[in-house]
């Protein structure tokens, strides 16, 4: 089937909108957080309307339905990733969540001062700032792989640090979120494991971009994102092995993760709810499940070379515009973002003049301090592209950008 981008948009009715008079929006924030599709915000929709109740417990008619709907969710996102079992699939709120889950949980039950945890200088803080807390209370080391001045890792250093040895894990982006760089994440997991250590993935910026198997990677550990993926807010998923998530001690106490309580003591439920403590985000499940069903109809493998195309026209066109600054990573590493700077003019006052033209764009450090202080930028600017936008929008974004040159150009 060909890829029909305008059957795609007309899913979404945000893309709809008229942000100011007579500009319709132009979405390139995809990376932030995506647009929604009709059919997960109806899935929500009847969810609430027809089978509100909570999950697992009740024997009621709406609780046996909300109940089949949310683990149905779960099964999907198993078939989705190619997990080898629904146990593998653990319901959070997003990806920072699932992140913390493993420090909190593997990493305390498992690192002491002498071993090694290697991350990487792109990484969101999101995979940074949870091993750093962990740190102070255990005192292991954190090394960090370092970014190349062609924005790609420095993999004879990985396997410096692999080779003096006490690494117990590797945890990295699969995607950056700033560089839009696809991380040679198979040869990673395939050192590491030689290394004796385990693989936890960030996958925010890959699992709603192209396909993604845990089995044919060999991942330990993946996380992601709902509210990136065409899926609501407050859902995320933390994907382990079974065998290693059997092995790690609750993460939070409550309901739903426990076998029996007593005032002795307690006994945990089996996977995944070992992991699930209290009432969940039943409808964000129901969301999620039916994203899922969305992207699978259209193919993750057609949406990234979609994508891919329609990034690769935005950095032929912003490359054109004077004194803007792309920070691309090579041609075969490129995923759906294009980060850029332009001469005087700061990126929030780029976003803002953007703005004005319709056009939503990220500006900022986007959660990646230590990654911009590398670069030797305070900040960028990110268009970030989805299934849903086109050419048409990539050339009104350099329209727009020639204005904002000429606005700052030096005098």
């Amino acid at each position: 089937m060909s890829y029909n981008v305008e059957q795609i948009r007309a899913d979404f009715p945000i893309l709809q909108r008229e942000v100011h008079p007579g500009k319709k929006l132009i979405f390139l924030d995809s990376a932030a957080s995506s647009q929604k599709p009709i059919q997960v915000i109806n899935a929500m929709q009847d969810y609430y309307l027809t089978s509100h109740a909570n999950v697992h417990r009740g024997v009621h008619v709406l609780s046996e339905a909300a109940t089949a709907a949310y683990e149905g969710a779960r099964d999907k996102v198993q078939h989705f990733i190619n997990a080898r079992s629904r146990k593998e699939i653990i319901y959070t709120r997003n990806t920072t969540e699932s992140l913390n889950l493993v420090a909190a949980s593997w990493g305390r039950a498992n690192l002491k001062p002498g071993d090694v945890v290697i991350l990487s200088e792109l990484e969101h803080h999101s995979n940074i700032v949870p091993w750093q807390i962990l740190q102070a209370e255990k005192g292991f080391t954190i090394k960090y792989i370092p970014v190349l001045p062609d924005l790609t890792f420095d993999m004879e250093a990985f396997q410096r640090f692999l080779d003096e040895g006490g690494v117990k894990l590797v945890s990295t982006t699969q995607v950056s979120n700033v560089l839009g760089y696809m991380t040679p994440l198979k040869q990673i997991v395939d050192l590491a494991h030689q290394a004796g250590a385990l693989v936890c993935i960030d996958g925010a910026q890959s699992v709603p971009h192209l396909p993604v198997d845990v089995q044919a990677l060999d991942v330990d550990f993946l996380a992601f994102s709902g509210h990136k993926m065409c899926g609501p807010t407050g859902i995320g998923i933390l994907y382990g092995k079974r065998e290693i998530l059997e092995s790690m001690p609750p993460y939070m106490g409550g309901g739903d993760m426990i076998r029996r309580v007593t005032l002795e003591g307690s006994t945990w439920n089996d996977l995944p709810y070992k992991f699930e403590a209290g009432t969940p985000a039943i409808a964000e499940a129901v969301g999620l499940g039916a994203a899922v069903d969305y992207l699978s109809s259209i193919g993750l493998a057609a949406i990234h070379v979609y994508e891919r195309e329609v990034v690769e026209y935005a950095h032929e066109r912003l490359a054109e515009i004077p004194g803007l600054n792309l920070l691309a990573p090579p041609q075969n590493r490129r995923s759906g973002v294009a980060t850029f700077t332009l001469h005087n003019a700061h990126p929030h006052d780029i976003a803002q003049v953007l703005d004005y033209e319709g056009i939503a764009i990220r500006a900022g450090h986007h959660c990646a301090m230590p990654l911009h202080q590398k670069l030797n930028v305070p900040a960028t600017a990110r268009a970030s592209f989805y299934l849903y936008n086109t050419r048409q929008e990539v050339d009104q974004l350099a329209e727009a950008l020639y204005k904002v040159a000429e606005l700052f150009a030096p005098r």
